[in-house]
């Protein structure tokens, strides 16, 4: 069996313990995860094989698969950007098969938003006062998983997604 389609399977079955759907057009798919494959080997990281990567996972944590938009693209359009993640009224074909619009904001956006970003964690760092309860609360962006802690998870419970995909939420 191939990388791809160890990938493949891998991601079906996490897709299928999440409530997700990925596309059945097989060769699409395994296609699909030969580009996450790819760039795995490349970034170290499976970032989107539709978008163009900085290199840099902190800069690219948007598109790390699962993206944050998947879930927008599927409640909006029935398919991903890459249509690797569908619904099943896609599958079935009672959603319109469109091309989906990139959500991603420009390069030059998605750095003004980084920088407001690391701006916030240095202030929260830097001794402010926790939220009520005692510790912060991070947010899984993949999935939205909410959860009270000192750190975030290593591994969200629900999609799975890496600590680096959670952001402190106010």
């Amino acid at each position: 069996m191939s990388e791809a389609e160890d990938l493949l399977n891998k991601l079906d079955r996490e897709a299928r313990a999440g409530g997700y759907l990925l596309n059945p057009n097989k060769e699409d798919t395994l296609a699909l995860c030969e580009g996450l494959a790819t760039n795995t080997k490349r970034y170290g990281y499976q970032s989107c094989p539709c978008r163009m990567a900085e290199g840099k996972r902190e800069m690219d944590l948007d598109i790390v698969c699962p993206c944050d938009y998947r879930d927008p693209d599927l409640n909006e359009w029935g398919a991903c950007y890459c249509a690797l993640y569908v619904t099943k009224e896609w599958i079935d074909g009672k959603a319109e098969r469109k091309v989906v619009p990139e959500r991603r904001p420009p390069k030059q956006e998605r750095q003004m938003l980084k920088a407001d970003a690391d701006a916030a964690e240095r202030r929260a760092a830097s001794g402010a006062a926790p939220l009520k309860g005692g510790y912060p609360v991070w947010r899984c962006r993949v999935c939205g998983y909410l959860c009270a802690r000192e750190h975030p998870p290593g591994t969200c419970p629900i999609c799975k997604a890496t600590a680096d995909r959670f952001e402190r939420f106010t």
